[in-house]
């Protein structure tokens, strides 16, 4: 397995929820690949803690669609089939275009403001950057389902983005449409302060599902290969 973060837990603190903190940054940052098996013994070692707060933060990790455990041989960080993909994509759309509805009825004048100066904050950082690259650190997203103020819908939905970032990880290519996506950015963001619910919605599905037709193709999955997954 490739090396770990390198940064010791320290002693203080619940040890598996700071674990499950660290390995599923590992999982979704890439320092453990799609398909592969995760070394406890090494893992605990380079964290500096037993393996049962590891097998604890594993156990979670499985539970949110990150890993897969398989019988006598230990946890696998998952991948995904096309199928598999399209359907977590039809999922995070559903969430998000409630969100919006939500949002458009729940979050304060100064909190959308605050959303506006946030996409413009990341378009000056994007032309910064080499290529015009969106920014890793900066998610649109996490912010319009905070807007919602429903934190079950919270919870289920960053737990299935996280799912697709994986899914999508599987690619060195990454989906090519950075100055689009914040252009749909901007225009969820007017609808949302003038109050335009079904508006929204419309933009976020439009948005998510250019964004799912990207992440397929940057992972060789066109239309047939998705049809032929379902068959299967």
């Amino acid at each position: 397995m490739s090396d770990g973060t390198g940064t010791e837990l320290s002693r203080d603190g619940t040890f598996s929820r700071r674990t499950e903190t660290l390995v599923r940054e590992m999982i979704l940052s890439g320092t453990v690949a799609p398909g592969e098996r995760l070394n406890e013994v090494a893992l605990a070692a380079s964290l500096g803690i037993s393996r049962g707060p590891l097998r604890e933060a594993i156990q979670h990790l499985a539970g949110e669609g990150l890993l897969t455990i398989v019988s006598h041989r230990g946890a696998f960080v998952r991948t995904f089939d096309p199928r598999e993909l399209d359907e977590l994509y039809d999922m995070r759309t559903a969430f998000e275009m409630y969100a919006a509805r939500l949002a458009c009825q729940r979050a304060a004048d100064e909190d959308l403001a605050a959303l506006e100066a946030f996409v413009s904050e990341t378009a000056e950082a994007m032309s910064s950057e080499s290529g015009g690259s969106y920014p890793p650190d900066r998610d649109f997203h996490q912010r319009l389902l905070a807007l919602a103020s429903n934190a079950t819908l919270e919870r289920a939905a960053l737990e299935t983005q996280a799912q697709i970032y994986l899914a999508r990880s599987m690619s060195a290519k990454a989906p090519v449409r950075a100055k689009e996506a914040l252009q749909e950015h901007a225009d969820i963001v007017a609808a949302l302060q003038s109050r335009m619910p079904d508006e929204a919605a419309r933009l976020v599905h439009q948005h998510l599902d250019r964004a799912r037709r990207s992440a397929l193709a940057a992972l060789g999955f066109d239309d047939e290969s998705r049809r032929g997954s379902e068959k299967s």
